[in-house]
């Protein structure tokens, strides 16, 4: 149930980008864009995301941490292109600021929203304890 309700956040967030920063748009589909460009995100951040973290780890760390800003960027970027190309998706980043504007967004409300999702793995932990 947690997954899903991640993956809804998700979708939610990338709706949010795609209403606030020009040079995100959709083409019709409605929310089924929002749900498969979350899913085509998620994979992109958990398969890409460490290769490119540790590949810049010293831009990462001359930058203290805002060159994480960029890779996040490039990774929307590059599910919008996987979205586009191998899913015929009409989700569309037009370059690299959208991208940067757009991942800031979904990464704030994300965070935003995951607060108030319980973590029963830290609460299973204290009553251990």
């Amino acid at each position: 149930m947690k997954l899903i309700i991640r993956w809804a956040i998700g979708a939610f967030s990338l709706f949010v980008a795609a209403w606030l920063v020009t040079g995100i748009h959709v083409d019709d589909g409605g929310w089924i864009v929002y749900a498969v460009m979350a899913v085509i995100l998620g994979l992109v951040n958990a398969f890409v995301r460490p290769l490119l973290k540790l590949l810049t780890c010293p831009l990462i760390l001359l930058t203290l941490g805002l060159f994480t800003l960029v890779i996040n960027a490039l990774t929307l970027l590059l599910s919008a292109w996987v979205a586009n190309t191998v899913f015929h998706v009409g989700f569309f980043v037009d370059g690299f600021w959208p991208a940067f504007w757009g991942a800031l967004i979904v990464s704030i409300v994300s965070v935003m929203l995951n607060i108030f999702i319980k973590d029963d793995d830290k609460k299973d932990k204290q009553h251990k304890h």
